[in-house]
């Protein structure tokens, strides 16, 4: 499967969402008041929320933006959403971008 790169820089331009990836990386570090364990099933949106600082629509908007880049995957547990890194497209995009430059 081919990406498009171009979606996927823009949607790691914006220092806030390039930061939520990178705690996102090890979420049992950057996350720790999640009860639910976010190697598991990822990481609240009301956490990620708290953590940022900035108001939930701001940062559902965010988050929109990396699910369409394909970068996050999300699921509902009852009235939450939580948010993964989908590794699968993160190491495609490494190496397609390490192929075009």
């Amino acid at each position: 499967m081919t990406l498009d790169l171009n979606d996927i820089i823009k949607a790691l331009s914006n220092p806030t969402r390039l930061q939520i990836m990178q705690w996102l990386k090890d979420p049992r570090v950057h996350f720790p008041s999640q009860e639910r364990d976010p190697e598991e099933i990822g990481v609240c949106v009301s956490i990620i929320q708290e953590k940022v600082g900035l108001s939930q629509s701001t940062v559902s908007l965010y988050l929109t933006a990396l699910q369409r880049a394909d970068l996050v995957t999300s699921q509902r547990l009852g009235p939450w959403t939580y948010y993964r890194r989908n590794e699968k497209t993160i190491a495609q995009f490494v190496e397609q971008i390490g192929a075009s430059l």
